[in-house]
Formats: C-alpha cells, sequence, structure tokens
C-alpha cells in the first residue's frame, strides 16, 4: 500500500513540475507573460512538487509519506486559492502589484535570484488570457485540484497503510 500512495505523489509531483514547465515554454517561446499572482502559483506547484518527492523519498516510514502527503495537500490548497484568487479578484484590476502574491515573492527575493522563473511582468487582466477558450487561472485551479486529489488519497492510504517491516 505504501509503494501505491508513493507511485501517486510521484504522479503529482510530474504533473505539478510539468505545469511549471509549460508556463515557461508560454512565457519565453510564445511570449505569454505573467503576472505576480501566475508566479506565485508557480512557487506552489514546485512546493508541491517538493514535499511529494520528500514523500516518495520515505518509501518505507508511513509517518514521513502521510506528513509529506499533507504538506502537498496543503500546497495545492494554496495553489487552488491563489488561482481563484487570480480569476476571480486580481484579474478584474488593473494592476496586481503589492498584492499579497508580489509582496511574498519579492519579500522571498525569488523575483531577483530567478526572473526567468518567478518575476511577473504582465498585469493580471492581461496574464489571465485564455488557452483553447479557458483562462490560464481556470487552467492552474483544475490542476490544484487534481494535486489535492492525488496528496489526500496518499495521505490517506499511507495512513491505513501496514508499516512496512525494517
Amino acid at each position: 500500500m505504501l509503494r501505491r500512495s508513493d507511485s501517486i505523489l510521484l504522479l503529482g509531483a510530474v504533473l505539478a513540475v510539468g505545469a511549471v514547465g509549460v508556463a515557461l515554454v508560454l512565457q519565453h517561446a510564445f511570449g505569454i507573460e505573467p503576472c505576480a499572482w501566475c508566479t506565485f502559483q508557480r512557487l506552489l506547484f514546485l512546493l508541491f512538487g517538493a514535499f511529494a518527492v520528500l514523500g516518495r523519498l520515505a518509501r518505507g516510514s508511513r509517518a514521513a509519506l502521510a506528513a509529506s502527503s499533507a504538506l502537498a495537500v496543503v500546497a495545492a490548497l494554496g495553489g487552488l486559492w491563489a488561482a481563484l484568487h487570480q480569476q476571480f479578484v486580481a484579474a478584474q484590476s488593473l494592476s496586481c502589484a503589492f498584492t499579497f502574491a508580489d509582496r511574498a515573492l519579492m519579500n522571498l527575493r525569488l523575483d531577483e535570484t530567478l526572473p526567468w522563473l518567478f518575476e511577473a511582468t504582465a498585469s493580471c487582466r492581461d496574464a489571465n488570457a485564455p488557452l483553447l477558450g479557458v483562462p490560464f487561472a481556470l487552467w492552474s485551479a483544475t490542476l490544484f485540484v487534481l494535486l489535492v486529489l492525488l496528496a489526500a488519497r496518499a495521505a490517506w492510504m499511507a495512513r491505513t497503510a501496514p508499516e512496512k517491516p525494517a
């Protein structure tokens, strides 16, 4: 059972990191610039991926797998909140400068340290353009919902699985 739950986490990590990869291709190859909320969601996708990989590395420990799965759920819920905030609040304003997302990235200095990944170069209204008719924020929210479900399933499976003998 532990093996199956850490495989679910690995799938989640691949999806989360893949989402950031797609965002970077769209930004750097196709000129679709991100806003502060977009780049904040990138951070949460990467946090989810890191927690999921930690869970995968904790293969023999039910407690460590459950803890990393729970942290991945929290990261994905934060990402879901950020995506929905972008869609329903930030995209309705002319600027998303000095919002929570912008301040968080500036305080962490991620926009300076890794500008190719975390620098916001568009307004929230402009950045939430549709892709295949669906705004970017809703694509992101949908993926965060899937990640919440995957990590919650892994956490539940880890809690109920018997501990592997040492």
